[in-house]
Parts: C-alpha cells; structure tokens; sequence
C-alpha cells in the first residue's frame, strides 16, 4: 500500500489534501475546501490555510529525505487576500526547502486561489526527526 505522505496523517486525510509534487526540495498540494471549512466570511478558514502551508513546507523539507520525518518547530504566515474558490475547485500549495543542516530546514510556502493569486504565504523552520515504526496508523 502507497502512503502519498510518507506517513498516516488522519488530520491530512480528513481535510483532503492531495500531493501532487514531492521532490528535490519543492513540493506541491491541492486542497478543495468543503463548506464546513469555511469562516463567517465564506473563505477558506484561515487554520485550515496555515495547515495547508505547514503540509507543503514540511513535504518540501522532506522531499529530500524521505525516510525521516519533520515537526515544526517555528511559523510565520501572512495572509495577502482570501482563500476563496468557487465550490469544487482547489486552493494549490507550493513549498520549497531554501536551506537545510543536518537536522534543520528552512521553508517557504505559498497558497494560490483558482484564478491563481497569491493568496498566503509563510516560512517554516523544521526539524528533521527519525521516523517510529508503528503498528497502528493512528500513530503516527
């Protein structure tokens, strides 16, 4: 059986991220909102646009190690205009690993709209932590 994410990530799998791009530092995902996903504004709830970006950051951190997990250890995000997308169609996230050491990595992630607009943008620092055998996919 295909993890895409390298892992069980119930949180992930219940939002509905797809990977679309996992390699040499970069990766990208597409998230389609539900309405339950959505503020008081009718946009895409601000948590569930940092979640995509910390997805899309840790994957790109990870796309160059792929047998060693990442947690977050900092993040900043800035929200340039609402995640808004017509019902059905899909947010893109895109993440790229700027600098590693041997257990750090620097990221960087963007949010677009359907039209394509910038729509958030963050930087993440993570750090690179051996990957626990599991028995169970809740735990991991």
């Amino acid at each position: 059986m295909s993890i895409p994410f390298g892992a069980v990530i119930p949180f992930v799998d219940h939002l509905g991220f797809t990977l679309e791009k996992f390699e040499g530092g970069h990766s990208e995902l597409r998230y389609v909102p539900l309405a339950h996903h959505l503020n008081s504004f009718d946009v895409t709830h601000g948590g569930a646009v940092m979640t995509l970006l910390d997805v899309v950051m840790a994957t790109a951190a990870r796309s160059v190690e792929q047998d060693m997990g990442v947690v977050t250890i900092e993040m900043k995000t800035s929200f340039m205009r609402p995640a808004k997308v017509p019902a059905g169609q899909a947010l893109q996230a895109k993440g790229q690993l700027l600098h590693r050491t041997r257990s750090m990595a620097f990221t960087e992630g963007k949010v677009f709209d359907s039209d394509g607009q910038l729509c958030a943008h963050a930087t993440g620092t993570f750090k690179y932590v051996a990957r626990r055998a599991s028995s169970s996919p809740a735990t991991d």
